[in-house]
């Protein structure tokens, strides 16, 4: 929990159309709790983000039938957003009611033996019926649930991007809080690893798909020399032994990197006239890097350095508020987001934030945007009001 609020687990919170509840991870009874929560509304589908203390073979198990007929997926998280901002040991809900959504779910189950064309004609066929269904809704948008630990997030989202057309895409690596021995999404009862789920969705709400960062390129940059493409590992930098090498530009000690340093002096590579962060998720035993996403030789890594997380959010938020409020926006933020939100004390700031802003979701080991991972940014979707109401 993080303490900003005393309301009652399973209150229902953000806009008047999405829904959203709270439940203790640890609680028998968690359902029903999401359950009354969430309220009578027919929901179309319902979204879990589940702290990874979660016994969530139990949790979709029971989900599954307590919220019948609406389809439930979700995953574990690195943490949790709910109504109330930054959260831990929560089970979060959101229901996309069937009065203004309607969705389709594809289940990747094996990310190391998919078939890119495969799904890109599931999507197509799902594409096509929900459009007959509600014809004359015009937002459609993908949200991606991935297993956080399986690298597998850029090979799936480039394979599939001939698929989405027009319709953007966006999504969350599942996590496991700071261990990073297992994560999990969630799909039609079961809860499972080296998987991947793809919610389409079209909907009478306009919605705005976004990604945003607080981070700025400086002038020092680094070349990596040495690297495992396949397990995302960096040998060498600069033809020197990677910690070391990114210690020492750093003016620190390599013996005390820590995820801190990390989210708090990231690298990013440029991508035509974008710069896109590739962040250091750990030290190896032997003075490797480990990144959280893409990574190969003759990469340049551009070092960056952070605004202040509070306004910058505010102010990004706030544009997302114009000229209107959002219901509801589903949020996918970078673990070392919060990491460093915390470490400089702004974890409470930017609660409040996130809840005046109604952004619920969860904390992941990576974010999706149309065919890239990427890494340390907040990544979602903003949900509007019908103009009819």
């Amino acid at each position: 929990m993080n303490g900003l609020t005393d309301a009652p687990l399973g209150e229902a919170g953000t806009g008047r159309i999405v829904r959203t509840a709270v439940a203790d991870c640890r609680a028998a009874d968690a359902v029903e709790t999401l359950a009354r929560g969430l309220g009578d509304t027919p929901f179309e589908i319902v979204i879990l983000f589940a702290c990874p203390r979660t016994d969530v073979a139990a949790l979709i198990a029971a989900a599954r039938d307590r919220l019948a007929p609406a389809r439930v997926v979700g995953c574990t998280t690195a943490g949790e957003i709910s109504q109330h901002g930054y959260a831990e040991g929560e089970i979060v809900a959101l229901g996309l009611p069937r009065s203004h959504f309607i969705a389709r779910t594809i289940l990747v189950p094996d990310l190391d033996r998919f078939d890119g064309t495969d799904i890109i004609h599931r999507m197509i066929r799902s594409r096509r019926a929900l459009a007959a269904e509600e014809p004359g809704w015009g937002s459609e948008f993908i949200f991606l649930m991935i297993d956080g630990l399986s690298t597998r997030e850029d090979a799936l989202v480039s394979d599939i991007a001939l698929g989405l057309g027009p319709v953007p895409l966006f999504g969350g690596s599942a996590g496991d809080g700071t261990r990073f021995e297992r994560t999990f999404v969630l799909h039609d009862g079961q809860a499972l690893e080296n998987a991947a789920v793809l919610v389409q969705v079209r909907t009478r709400c306009p919605i705005r798909v976004f990604k945003t960062d607080h981070l700025i390129p400086t002038e020092t940059r680094m070349v990596v020399t040495g690297a495992d493409p396949a397990r995302r590992v960096v040998h060498e930098i600069n033809a020197e032994p990677a910690a070391r090498e990114y210690a020492r530009i750093l003016g620190k000690d390599p013996e005390q990197l820590t995820t801190f340093t990390f989210a708090s002096h990231p690298v990013v590579v440029r991508i035509g006239d974008q710069h896109h962060v590739r962040s250091i998720q750990r030290v190896a035993d032997n003075g490797d890097l480990v990144f959280f996403s893409a990574i190969d030789e003759g990469v340049v890594l551009t070092l960056s350095e952070p605004e202040d997380m509070a306004s910058h959010l505010e102010r990004e938020l706030g544009r997302l508020s114009e000229p209107g409020a959002p219901d509801t926006i589903l949020g996918c933020d970078c673990l070392l987001r919060r990491v460093e939100a915390e470490q400089k004390q702004m974890a409470g700031a930017l609660s409040r934030i996130l809840s005046r802003h109604r952004v619920v979701g969860f904390c992941t080991y990576g974010e999706q945007v149309n065919s890239m991972h990427v890494n340390q940014t907040l990544t979602g979707v903003a949900i509007y009001p019908p103009a009819e109401g």
